[in-house]
């Protein structure tokens, strides 16, 4: 407004002040004292009261504007004074950060110059004022809960990488990640801070003394005696690591936690904050209070029923209120200190905010009395600072703060003219808006309230043998029973009280889902749709950028919200609707991934890239989707996939010269909680490490029209008369489904995709905390059995077993009621559920998608890996707090994903390695389990057959270790010796598995679950060997080359790790390398196993010499069993001493899996398979040069004596493990003899005759072939393995040798071993020809 006086023109909005020709029509039927009356109500003098109302003069609309200004400027202070008040401070106002010379290292900083991120190793920054006298303070706002030094420092202090705030003298430092104190040395001092805390330092330099608060509760006097004097004055500073970030508060905004005596480095807007207050005061005098028209008195009212009716006199009267109000709310102090108290004021008696529609009547009024400028940079600073509070607050029981703040936030929301603006142009754009949606997680559970919301603390006490809870154990006492009922009575009240939080945050997201509110303009639906395409933009094609990235932990939190808000809003739509699809059965429809409404980015398709699928399918979206593609646009698309590269080092180039306090693109998710101002970027070297994205609106030019997601209108999603929509393009062989609001479609597949993106990580880490509370548990349990059979004579044992008995109930205590929160925000049965309908989602989305044929190839590939992941996670995050079983349709889900996998594994229309790499993990967790493998014997026989035809395929050019854990575990269970749920070696030890990805989480935890063969699936695999003999011939010469490939790489690397332990001085071996050698080892083993389960089901494979290459595969079989108990079985052999050395890495590496899996296949050769099998068996294996008895022998230990316990080494700290040389206890004469007879837990008593039977059999078969076997000449042996007679000749070039050898070769070459002819045929040879 630019009037001040009565009488004149306003400006604003054109409204006109009355001048006294005006009046008449101005006051309309208000008299002169009635309006002379209602405006000294309104605006009341200091000295005004009843004895001088008769007094006072006459006020009309012609005097208002300088009654005004007399009033707001009563108790002004002389500017010259306000100056002279400050002192002990030098620098500028306001004060920021120090960006031009006070810095060192990498950093991000926002444009306001308050918000920082470390880029570097450890970055150092001071603020551009510095104080040496008083008492003062300023407040850090932690974004991220790691190593950062926060507090202050004189000009003279030099940072550098490794050393910052508090490692140099006159600099002094608090780190709540460490919880110390620096100042050159370091001691422990203070709590732990965590994301969501305020640190506020205080500085006493009239003492002398430093302290720090969290929270608001004093830590204590950090520093006393600091140095004082002439020359000396302390800057704020603060040192941090590499993505560290805070957001610095010197007096910009009000203090959250104000210390009395203390002030602010930043003087507060002391004038304007008075005349602020002021003005507010002659609104709430407007709000309640009246006029009577027909009685010409005023009347007191309640201001929360006031309405904006269009009276004139109160138009006017408001108008010249806002006149002076209005330029004071585009403050962010004001409206954080003013405004904001004052809203919230309205809310505070409680009820829903639709039952206070005073907040909507303001928000008309500033619409109506403020310039468009002057409303939006309010409402963006209301947000801002609810946003602010919203995070910074502590976590109390009832999270009333939070719920507070919510509601503000949701009465403004409400506002569809403020809300649209707020969409437009703040909440993805300005804001951090996902923060309104996250519940953080208390790290101090005291703080928290957690002790009096849950007064009783459980944890499971009962384990079985390997470890596991035991889930109301039989022997639970009654005291355990009732201490486990009262947690679980606080944890249902916590939740309660957490889900008031999530039903106002899934109302926030409800009216941004509005699809009604078209009158003022494009709905806030389609606005939100278009910012949050944005945003998965951003994460998706940001992935290690921390400036861009949302935090994994508000994703969570966010995707929860969103998916319950999508599903009232579908559910509405369908109740409108009859007949079209409910959110139970929801799906994105395939037409989304072709259609080119829908923009994916650069996320990679099932069939490549979108490009190349343009191109090769276009033909077939012509034909079977009525989609016909440019040819042009083709060529542009691919000339786009081609420049890619050129066009992101060309925007790379301008960056290197705008690091020095340029603007980048997006600012940080973790210094601040808003992103509308620019970064800038400083660096000590004036380098740039960012690497810039392509531009957010360039488009991939796709199919049939191409659309920025900001082009597009509520036609393009919807659809309207004569248009589909976002359902363009319907496969013609389909039907045609009716969906109630076709944009919920996109808002789906945008969960989906948020799940992809960083939700199912955070799951996985979160369950770090149960992870911890079960193995205190254990802990405590094993030291309470200490307890009671500790002698009562060591005292010193028992002092110590009572002192961990107390650190670790303690820590239980504080764990469970952490746990608590964490299972009632993340792992609730709600969250369960949300997890399970995006799996519902995803299966059958991908079902529809098959059934398109080849335009398959189009779905994102991120589908199948959240169907994967979504089961994993209800697997292993949500259970056993939640019971999959109780899941609605759960069985037809389950058997629905495993034809998904079974089909998909190898389907030849996916391209992508990683996720072929990622079905074929699943398919191989999904059979370790007997529920999920019940499930896959229930799809289709033709599917079961073609799965299981895929999995026989040769495991050459293919990944087929995967291939081969599949079969074993169809076999695990039927197998000789192979019942085990852990090899008996590792009974007592832990399996380390907390930080696999979820897949080889998966398959770590599969390895211990009990057997659960499948006798279907086994079926299948005899009847396809049985009636494919190339198949099956090609299948077993394929495992027994990578057996003979395993094995020699096992062998080679124990030789080397042998080598070390010999050598006198102490050796290391990378750790690397330990597991590689036993993953080689572990493969053997289970490669061992499917030459077990394939000999036992189709024996004839070997045994049947009429079947081509059978006797060959025999003869290798032979061959590699000897070669392995050769190594396994000598006498002081290799594998005997690294296994007694017990390195860690090398667990699973004994005697027994290997030994007990070659056993089983020479069982079933010799002694269950007929006769005449029986004895080409065994005429093979005596016949191979590398076979001995005593190795058979072995495996009974007879002659040897009974086997010692061997005890395991301890394990060394560090990356590399220290192999000591062998000392005198692992000599000979008590070194450690293999026997089955020792392993009566997992070997029957038929298994063992079994064995002495073969054992008869071989002795009896060796004597017999020893008697009356002739001597061989040296030139009838063969010339390439000399260890068998020459059985065969070449043709055309008559080269000889045995017929294995040449057999063997002719399966992976044609040409003569000696020549390099080419063999066109082999016949038998004998000396006599």
């Amino acid at each position: 407004m630019s009037s001040k006086g009565g009488g004149t023109a306003l400006s604003r909005r054109n409204y006109r002040l009355a001048s006294d020709s005006d009046k008449p029509r101005a006051t309309g039927i208000v008299n002169e004292k009635l309006l002379s009356d209602y405006l000294h109500q309104v605006f009341p003098s200091a000295n005004q009261g009843p004895a001088h109302a008769s007094l006072r003069k006459p006020l009309g609309f012609q005097d208002v504007g300088a009654h005004l200004e007399k009033l707001l400027s009563e108790d002004d202070a002389p500017e010259e004074g306000r100056d002279e008040a400050v002192e002990g401070r030098l620098g500028p106002q306001p004060v920021v950060l120090d960006h031009t010379s006070g810095f060192e290292g990498l950093l991000f900083v926002d444009d306001d110059l308050l918000g920082v991120i470390g880029h570097s190793n450890f970055s150092s920054i001071r603020a551009t004022t510095c104080v040496y006298k008083g008492k003062w303070a300023y407040e850090v706002l932690i974004s991220s809960q790691g190593l950062m030094q926060i507090g202050w420092c004189t000009l003279n202090c030099r940072f550098n990488q490794e050393e910052g705030v508090g490692d140099t003298p006159d600099s002094y430092a608090y780190d709540g990640n460490r919880v110390r104190k620096w100042n050159v040395t370091t001691t422990n001092y203070g709590k732990s801070w965590a994301a969501g805390d305020i640190v506020s330092c205080l500085l006493d330099l009239d003492e002398g003394t430093i302290t720090f608060c969290l929270n608001g509760q004093s830590l204590g006097t950090a520093f006393s005696s600091i140095r004082t004097g002439p020359g000396v004055a302390y800057f704020p500073a603060i040192s941090l690591s590499f993505k560290e970030s805070v957001a610095f508060n010197f007096g910009s905004r009000p203090l959250r936690y104000p210390v009395e005596g203390y002030l602010p480095l930043q003087d507060p807007p002391t004038a304007e904050l008075l005349k602020a207050h002021k003005l507010l005061g002659f609104i709430k005098n407007v709000l309640s209070t009246s006029i009577d028209l027909q009685e010409e008195r005023l009347l007191e009212k309640d201001s929360a029923l006031w309405r904006l009716q269009g009276d004139p006199t109160v138009l006017i009267t408001l108008a010249h209120i806002f006149n002076h109000f209005a330029p004071l709310m585009c403050k962010v102090y004001l409206v954080e200190d003013v405004l904001m108290n004052f809203l919230l004021g309205i809310l505070e008696g409680g009820g829903s905010v639709d039952e206070h529609p005073l907040i909507q009547q303001l928000l008309d009024l500033f619409w109506l009395l403020m310039e468009d400028y002057e409303v939006n940079e309010c409402l963006k600073q209301l947000m801002m600072s609810l946003l602010r509070a919203y995070r910074f607050s502590p976590i109390i029981p009832d999270l009333g703060f939070q719920i507070h703040y919510l509601r503000l936030t949701t009465a403004i929301l409400h506002h569809e003219k403020s809300r649209k603006y707020l969409l437009n142009n703040v909440l993805f754009d300005v804001l951090r808006s996902v923060v309104f949606f996250y519940i953080k997680t208390p790290l101090r559970v005291k703080e928290a309230g957690l002790e009096e919301l849950i007064l009783t603390t459980w944890w499971p006490t009962h384990f079985d043998k390997e470890g596991k809870d035991e889930r109301e154990p039989a022997d639970e006492s009654a005291d355990e029973r009732l201490r486990r009922r009262a947690y679980e009575r606080g944890c249902q009240r916590l939740k309660k009280r957490i889900e008031v939080v999530e039903e106002l945050q899934v109302q926030i997201l409800k009216l941004l889902l509005n699809n009604k509110d078209k009158s003022t303009g494009e709905a806030s639906r389609y606005i939100f749709l278009n910012k949050f395409r944005k945003f998965l933009q951003e994460n998706a094609s940001n992935r290690g950028h921390p400036t861009a990235l949302c935090p994994p932990e508000y994703m969570v939190c966010f995707l929860h919200r969103l998916v319950a808000a999508v599903r009232q809003c579908w559910d509405e739509g369908a109740r409108k609707f009859p007949g079209s699809v409910s959110s139970e059965e929801a799906y994105v429809p395939p037409q989304l991934f072709y259609n080119g409404k829908v923009d994916y980015f650069d996320l990679q398709r099932l069939g490549g890239l979108l490009s190349h699928l343009k191109k090769t399918l276009k033909d077939d979206l012509a034909s079977k989707a009525n989609i016909i593609i440019d040819p042009a646009e083709i060529q542009a698309s691919s000339m786009d996939d081609l420049d890619e590269d050129e066009e992101s080092g060309a925007a790379q180039r301008p960056f290197g010269a705008v690091a020095m306090g340029g603007a980048l693109a997006r600012p940080s998710w973790l210094s601040s909680p808003t992103l509308g101002r620019a970064n800038r970027f400083l660096s000590t070297a004036a380098v740039s490490l960012m690497t810039p994205r392509r531009p957010l609106t360039q488009p991939d030019k796709v199919k049939v029209r191409t659309l920025a997601v900001e082009q597009r209108t509520e036609e393009d999603i919807e659809g309207g008369p004569g248009a589909d929509g976002l359902l363009l393009g319907r496969p013609l062989d389909q039907s045609e489904q009716s969906f109630g609001d076709k944009s919920l479609l996109e808002l789906v597949d945008g969960v989906v995709m948020m799940y992809n993106l960083s939700v199912h990580q955070q799951l996985g880490k979160m369950v770090v905390v149960a992870d911890d509370v079960h193995e205190y548990a254990v802990a405590l349990k094993d030291t309470e059995e200490k307890i009671s059979r500790c002698p009562p004579r060591r005292a010193d044992i028992l002092d110590e077993l009572q002192k961990s008995h107390k650190v670790f109930a303690e820590k239980l205590n504080h764990l469970s009621r952490r746990l608590a929160w964490i299972n009632a925000t993340i792992y609730s049965k709600d969250k369960m559920l949300d997890v399970y309908w995006l799996l519902c989602v995803c299966v059958r989305t991908i079902q529809r998608s098959d059934a398109t044929g080849c335009l398959f190839a189009f779905t994102p590939e991120f589908y199948l890996n959240v169907a994967i992941n979504a089961y994993s996670a209800l697997k292993n995050y949500f259970s056993p707090a939640h019971c999959m079983d109780q899941l609605p349709g759960y069985e037809e889900t389950l058997t629905n994903l495993a034809a998904i996998l079974a089909k998909h594994f190898a389907d030849p229309r996916i391209v992508g390695t990683d996720i072929k790499d990622s079905l074929m993990q699943a398919l191989a967790s999904y059979v370790c389990y007997p529920q999920s493998l019940r499930a896959v014997e229930r799809i289709s026989e033709e599917q079961r057959v073609a799965m299981m035809k895929n999995l026989l395929a040769p495991y050459e050019q293919r990944p087929w270790a995967q291939t081969n854990w599949i079969l074993v575990r169809l076999w695990r269970g039927c197998g000789f010796g192979y019942r085990y749920t852990r090899l008996p070696h590792l009974l007592k030890t832990k399996p380390e598995d907390a930080n696999l990805p979820s897949l080889q989480r998966d398959l770590s935890v599969a390895s211990f679950q009990k057997p659960c063969p499948s006798l279907l699936l086994q079926r299948h695999m005899a009847a396809l060997l049985s009636s494919d003999k190339d198949m099956g011939a090609s299948f077993l010469n394929s495992v027994l080359n990578q057996l003979n490939w395993a094995f020699s790489e096992f062998i080679g690397m124990i030789q080397e790790i042998q080598q070390a332990a010999e050598r006198p001085e102490r050796n290391f071996v990378d750790t690397r390398q330990l597991k590689v050698c036993a993953t080689c080892f572990d493969l053997s083993v289970s490669l061992l196993r499917v030459l077990e389960m394939t000999v036992t089901l189709v024996p004839e494979i070997f045994l049947d010499w009429s079947r081509p290459s059978a006797e060959l595969l025999l003869h290798r079989l032979a061959q590699l069993l000897n070669q392995v108990l050769n190594r396994v079985t000598a006498e002081k052999n290799l594998f005997d001493r690294v296994v007694n050395l017990r390195l860690p890495g090398l667990e699973s590496v004994d005697h027994y899996p290997i030994l007990v899996a070659v056993t089983g296949i020479l069982v079933r050769v010799l002694v269950d398979g007929h006769r005449q099998g029986r004895s080409r068996a065994a005429v093979v294996l005596l016949a191979d040069p590398c076979f001995q008895l005593h190795s058979i022998q072995h495996l009974l230990a007879q002659g040897a004596e009974p086997p010692t316990v061997v005890t395991a080494m301890p394990r060394p700290p560090s990356s590399s493990l220290a192999v000591a040389p062998p000392t005198a206890t692992a000599g000979p004469s008590d070194r450690k003899h293999f026997s089955l007879h020792t392993y009566s837990d997992y070997i029957s008593q038929e298994e063992k005759l079994k064995v002495e039977q073969m054992l008869s059999f071989l002795t009896e078969e060796s004597q017999q072939a020893a008697a009356s076997t002739a001597p061989t000449s040296e030139e009838d042996l063969c010339p390439i393995c000399y260890a068998h007679s020459i059985s065969a000749v070449f043709r055309p070039c008559s080269h000889k040798s045995c017929k294995a050898c040449i057999n063997q070769h002719l399966m992976n070459n044609k040409d003569c071993f000696f020549c390099k002819a080419t063999i066109t045929g082999v016949e038998d040879y004998s000396k006599t020809t």
